[in-house]
């Protein structure tokens, strides 16, 4: 994945760069983090790369292959998306993994539950996976519907994984299990991660720090404590460093 010299405004604020002359690339199968103050442009990142949006100026490119020469709907196959707030259908819990993958069969689906460790409660609900989860899963806690969403990514088997930090709002059980699924979900993978906590993306190959919309620094964790003043204000708000 690479991104070059892109600068980018939202249609509704056009004189106002959302961000500006980013230039980055990831290999495959690399784990990065984009990390930034709320409104800094890290969900502009992932909006682009989905192709929800064309820069406004330079290029994205997969493969070398820029994004404008994909068939959206084939660009999209290959991510498998994992947001802070999943969206659930209020169908029963094969409807809401199958979606990934809708030829699937009942035991990839079972599979796919299984690593992304959420066969556990879903054997516990009233109808196992026949169960209806009720609008938005209602009837699910935080940590069991970011588990189905990335039971869905399991079962789409994508080759590039965008993360919107999954834990942010999960209590410290739900977390771990989260993050254990998320773990499993990401061998293999190309992967960006937007972070909220600092402590979840310790182990990721690189990170990228974003501010005002511009890319200010990159490397791993180690390097921006040492380099980056921004870097560290986050480390000691989070980690009392």
């Amino acid at each position: 994945l690479s991104f070059k010299n892109v600068s980018f405004s939202y249609p509704s604020r056009a004189d106002q760069y959302a961000l500006e002359d980013i230039s980055f690339s990831i290999k495959a199968g690399e784990t990065v983090a984009i990390v930034g103050l709320s409104g800094a442009g890290k969900t502009t990142i992932f909006e682009l790369f989905q192709r929800f949006y064309d820069p406004t100026k330079g290029s994205i490119k997969v493969d070398d292959i820029s994004l404008i020469d994909l068939d959206p709907k084939e660009l999209r196959s290959r991510i498998g998306h994992v947001p802070q707030q999943p969206t659930l259908f209020s169908a029963d819990v094969t409807h809401n993994i199958g979606y990934g993958k809708p030829a699937a069969t009942g035991s990839e689906i079972k599979e796919a539950a299984n690593k992304a460790y959420a066969l556990e409660f879903i054997d516990q609900l009233p109808d196992g996976f026949d169960s209806y989860l009720g609008e938005q899963g209602v009837r699910l806690s935080g940590g069991q519907r970011q588990r189905i969403a990335i039971a869905r990514a399991m079962l789409k088997d994508p080759s590039i994984l965008l993360l919107d930090e999954a834990t942010s709002a999960l209590d410290a059980s739900s977390e771990q299990k989260v993050q254990a699924a998320l773990k499993e979900l990401m061998q293999g993978r190309t992967t960006l991660i937007i972070a909220h906590r600092l402590a979840t993306i310790m182990h990721a190959d690189r990170i990228l720090l974003i501010d005002h919309g511009k890319l200010i620094a990159q490397g791993n964790h180690q390097d921006l404590l040492a380099n980056s003043d921004l870097y560290k204000q986050l480390c000691e708000l989070q980690f009392n460093y």
